[in-house]
């Protein structure tokens, strides 16, 4: 059986229009399907009201779908739907033309149909190994969302719950009814 070479996070983003649809898994290629419409929906609703909460606060960045180096030798680099990056951290991890080099700390996975959610649990854990502080796996099909943080058991929000900001946005609140307005 052939020798399979594992690929860097530099080697990642050397391949240019090549590497838009791979993240990298302990230095595997992970293939990753463009979203459909639903998933971009959530996604884009999402972001922008992180964005405009942040922004009013000076609290710090919000990324869609941009590469983070989550850990080395081998290199795992992962590209969460939505994330959020305090100020702080970003002094750390440096915005840059690359992936940034540091998890971010708050990652947000969007189920769709090309994966599953024990998949996308698996990489919620992988986000808090590297030191993610909350991660929001959003599943459209049940209009709900898992709460992953560090030492926490899992918390599962739906119909008129809110999502907050898990202490690293303090005042964000979102109506899941006015996120998953967007599907309707």
């Amino acid at each position: 059986m052939p020798e399979s070479r594992l690929v860097t996070a530099e080697q990642l983003e050397r391949m240019g229009e090549r590497g838009h649809f791979f993240e990298l898994r302990r230095g595997e290629l992970v293939p990753v399907n463009p979203p459909g419409g639903e998933h971009g929906a959530l996604a884009v609703a999402l972001a922008a009201e992180l964005w405009a909460f942040a922004r009013d606060r000076g609290l710090g960045r919000v990324y869609t779908e941009s590469g983070f180096v989550l850990s080395r030798g081998p290199d795992t680099v992962r590209g969460p739907d939505v994330s959020f990056v305090s100020t702080e951290r970003e002094a750390v991890a440096g915005l840059r033309r690359g992936f940034l080099q540091a998890a971010p700390d708050l990652a947000v996975e969007i189920w769709s149909p090309d994966n599953s959610m024990p998949s996308l649990r698996s990489k919620a854990r992988e986000y808090l190994a590297a030191g993610t502080r909350c991660v929001w796996l959003i599943d459209p099909r049940r209009r709900a969302v898992e709460l992953h943080a560090p030492g926490r058991p899992i918390t599962t929000l739906t119909g008129g719950d809110t999502l907050d900001g898990a202490g690293i946005l303090p005042g964000f609140e979102l109506p899941l009814a006015r996120l998953f307005a967007v599907l309707d």
